[in-house]
């Protein structure tokens, strides 16, 4: 006999008591209640393919048994002491960080969240460069605090009537809907080149920092060409500019490889971190080069950031991931997932591009005139929720399908999500 309270009652609450800006999905929602794996469970025993890890959560799966025994035996211990005192697990899991992130990446601060893991890695820009102008992308995320709302490129997430001045938005390479009307390769890269246009002619030429996420999640899996960012870096370089690469949705196998950063070959000089590396657990943090962060010398804590059982948690993450060869199987079966998408794309003109990299797949739904499908995409995401998968919905219109499955998903739970991905699009009336 359970005590779920059901979605009814769960609604009336969250109406009663919850700042309406906590929004959810479905027009007929279901109280989850178990997770395990791959799957999630409902409070009638229903089982989902969750197709969307909390957003690009639990890599690892659900409640897995090795991450949530290092938990559990950590919280019967020492469960917070602040990083004021010494604990090992805090500086282990930095000492990780240092020997998996791209370069010469080494030194990391801890926080609770991506929010604050990149409002971090802005203050550490301003404190190197001693400049506080920065540089987003159109349609970037960055988090929900006042600097970060102020760098995201998004407008439904700029909640802010005053957001933070000296920000200059640069186009993103959304090569689906170029902002030049170019194509790939024969544009030349327009996109990037025109950084260095908004630094010459739209800044003081103070500029800390431009700051991007390899792959936009909430942008719609905007998927930049693989020779974009030696382009960025290179006009960054020659003008002081850092580089802060946002890995909190593509970070810790998502893409094929440990940091999205890698299919690009390029080092950031900062990188913001946080989501994954928890898998589930509240956890954020920045790394940089020891001689940008040595500058960071006035106090400067986070009073949960660290804590012994979070980190227990990103060290038996870390672990799993690397045991078990994640980025690998994220890249073997994204290539599966992304040739399924193309066929489907082939046989309903709803789908009008599919982009990503690794298990970080988008489709974006479209009309005949390529305007944005999005009621259509409602109705698809209510509909596979209904066949029992979990799928995401992003993009500025809210058109695009996410797909960022845990990366423990099987090749037969991919082929399955297609074989009734193709049934719903197949019952659209268009």
């Amino acid at each position: 006999m359970n005590n779920y309270i059901g979605p009814e009652e769960i609604l009336r609450k969250k109406r009663d008591y919850l700042i309406p800006c906590v929004y959810h999905f479905y027009d007929q929602p279901m109280q989850l209640v178990r997770g395990e794996m791959q799957y999630l469970y409902d409070s009638t025993g229903k089982q989902y393919l969750d197709c969307f890890a909390g957003v690009s959560v639990v890599n690892c799966g659900h409640c897995n048994p090795d991450i949530t025994k290092a938990i559990c035996e950590q919280v019967t211990t020492l469960q917070h002491t602040c990083a004021i005192y010494l604990t090992q697990n805090m500086v282990d899991l930095a000492e990780q960080l240092a020997q998996i992130t791209p370069g010469t990446l080494q030194k990391t601060f801890f926080c609770s969240s991506g929010s604050e893991a990149t409002e971090g890695a802005a203050l550490l820009a301003s404190l190197y460069t001693g400049s506080s102008e920065f540089i987003s992308l159109r349609q970037g995320l960055h988090g929900r605090t006042k600097l970060g709302m102020s760098l995201t490129g998004l407008s439904m997430w700029r909640t802010d009537p005053t957001p933070v001045g000296g920000i200059n938005f640069a186009p993103n390479a959304y090569c689906y809907r170029c902002p030049f009307n170019k194509r790939y390769p024969e544009c030349d890269l327009a996109c990037a080149n025109e950084i260095e246009t908004i630094i010459k002619t739209a800044t003081s030429g103070k500029v800390a920092a431009m700051i991007a996420e390899p792959i936009q999640g909430n942008g719609g899996i905007i998927t930049p060409p693989l020779d974009y960012f030696k382009r960025v870096k290179e006009i960054l370089d020659a003008y002081g500019i850092l580089l802060i690469i946002d890995e909190v949705q593509t970070g810790f196998g998502r893409t094929g490889k440990m940091f999205a950063i890698e299919h690009y070959n390029v080092e950031p000089d900062i990188m913001a971190m946080a989501k994954a590396l928890g898998n589930g657990t509240p956890v954020g943090a920045f790394t940089a080069r020891s001689e940008i962060a040595d500058v960071y010398t006035r106090p400067g804590a986070s009073t949960l950031g660290g804590n012994p059982v979070t980190a227990a948690a990103s060290l038996a993450t870390l672990k799993y991931i690397v045991t078990n060869n994640l980025p690998t199987k994220a890249a073997e079966l994204g290539k599966l997932f992304k040739d399924g998408l193309l066929r489907l794309q082939q046989q309903h003109s709803i789908i009008g591009d599919v982009r990503g990299l690794g298990l970080m797949l988008g489709a974006e739904l479209v009309h005949s005139n390529k305007m944005p499908a999005t009621t259509e995409t409602d109705i698809i995401i209510e509909k596979m929720k209904d066949r029992g998968f979990l799928v995401g919905k992003n993009g500025p219109n809210r058109n695009v399908l996410a797909f960022q499955p845990p990366l423990v998903i099987t090749a037969n739970d991919i082929n399955n999500l297609l074989a009734n991905l193709d049934d719903v699009l197949s019952s659209l009336i268009i």
